[in-house]
């Protein structure tokens, strides 16, 4: 298989066509539209040319929020297909959080999850760290040993659960500090959320289903940034759902507190009016909410008070959606939809620009997570001597999202017959397609060096 590919006439960032060579795991040569001879030097490999008239190519993007389910539920998703599901949609780094069966606390499974990426080669995958053992919010979970394995863990959360007990997110800030590490907190106050089952408002009274204030999210967001900011650590927000939200991440900021923010695409778009259904696809934690909250979100993410769009790809076996609203699973897919998204709501409308995108999906979120250096570095702008990490997006294409036909292992996306802009149709990582003409190539064993 070859691994020198010529980009021809790609749109970096959405500027000028120019010519992208891709050799030896890196970017080569960039040169104007037509100007680089795929034959090349004497002794060189002649390389695989792409059209890329009117495309888009970006930096690979990189998911912070990502749930691959293995070890312990293989039948909503796979590292293997999760992965190829990223690189689908244009990553070519995921995050995988913690919350699998046994809990991702220990060295051993963040380094059994490591390695499970190596070896499928579609996607880097950088495990998150438990912050309790368990995730059962009593006790630390082994943040030192995660952080010296051969996986470099950086990142660390309770994702699903919020580290409620203040001492003990206090302990974990202070703890991460020694190698530069960030609590990702789920922010969700339990005892406000007993049995809520969708966002608390207009449409839960209507419709009958528990509610969940915005305030639970809200004042655990208020908390651990007045946490972070008192022992000097670095805070990442999971997704932020609300527009107070927004302005506590805001206000903190302004304190100068080290603190970070994601948002989903299904926040930037979807809201509670979707529950009148009782369709459990629509169920997800933290819930859609109103139509304010979603133009707060999107006024965030626009002025920078949000950092970064992460997935929460969360795969669910159809048993545990397809059942009645208070029984299914909270969660939905993201990964293969998300850069449509966010064209959709943000570069569409003109809030965002490509160049913007890059730095939302792929370099923020790979320097939150301290990806950016190292061994295998991701969110590495398009330049010479980079590692060659490259998305292509036809921005004109439409495409009607079908569930079953969608890469990852389980089907349940809340865009589901909904008409999205932009179609990914090549991602490479370090050099190697892991997508062409849309489709998810076959991996060599050992997946990509």
């Amino acid at each position: 298989m070859s691994t020198t590919y010529l980009l021809r006439g790609v749109a970096p960032l959405g500027g000028d066509p120019a010519d992208l060579l891709l050799r030896d795991g890196l970017i080569a040569e960039i040169g104007a539209a037509g100007s680089i001879d795929p034959a090349g030097r004497p002794g060189e490999d002649a390389a695989t040319v792409v059209d890329g008239a009117g495309l888009v190519a970006l930096p690979g993007l990189v998911d912070l929020h990502t749930h691959l389910r293995e070890p312990g539920r293989e039948d909503a998703e796979t590292v293997r297909s999760g992965t190829r599901a990223a690189a689908a949609g244009g990553f070519t780094a995921v995050h995988a959080m913690a919350n699998t069966t046994p809990v991702a606390d220990t060295a051993g499974v963040v380094e059994q999850v490591w390695r499970l990426g190596r070896d499928a080669g579609w996607a880097d995958v950088h495990p998150v760290g438990a912050v309790s053992v368990g995730l059962g919010g009593e006790r630390l979970a082994e943040l030192g040993a995660m952080a010296d394995s051969a996986a470099r863990v950086r990142v660390f959360s309770d994702d699903g659960r919020c580290v409620a007990d203040p001492i003990l997110m206090r302990r974990a800030l202070e703890y991460v500090k020694a190698f530069d590490g960030v609590v990702a907190q789920h922010a969700q106050e339990p005892r406000l959320t007993e049995g809520a089952q969708m966002n608390e408002g207009v449409v839960s009274a209507e419709i009958g289903l528990t509610g969940w204030p915005a305030v639970a999210e809200e004042a655990i967001i208020a908390r651990d940034v007045l946490l972070a900011e008192h022992v000097g650590s670095r805070l990442h927000v999971c997704h932020l759902s609300t527009a107070r939200s927004v302005d506590i991440v805001r206000w903190a900021k302004s304190r100068g507190v080290d603190v970070t923010a994601e948002v989903t695409p299904h926040h930037l778009v979807l809201t509670d009016e979707l529950a009148r259904g009782y369709d459990p696809t629509f169920k997800v934690n933290p819930p859609l909410r109103t139509q304010a909250d979603v133009d707060a979100v999107r006024d965030g993410l626009a002025d920078g008070t949000i950092d970064i769009v992460a997935t929460d790809h969360a795969p669910h076996t159809r048993e545990d959606k397809d059942c009645e609203w208070p029984a299914a699973a909270f969660g939905m897919t993201g990964l293969e939809t998300a850069l449509s998204v966010v064209q959709a709501t943000m570069v569409d409308t003109g809030r965002l620009t490509w160049s913007d995108v890059a730095r939302v999906m792929s370099s923020a979120p790979a320097r939150i997570a301290r990806t950016d250096a190292g061994e295998r570095p991701q969110g590495r702008p398009l330049e010479v001597g980079e590692p060659a990490n490259v998305v292509l997006v036809d921005p004109a294409a439409t495409r009607v999202v079908d569930g079953a036909a969608q890469v990852t292992a389980s089907g349940n996306t809340p865009f589901r017959g909904r008409e999205l802009p932009g179609r990914v149709v090549a991602t490479f990582l370090r050099g190697a397609a892991t997508v062409l003409d849309g489709v998810p190539v076959e991996r060599p064993e050992g997946g990509v060096a």
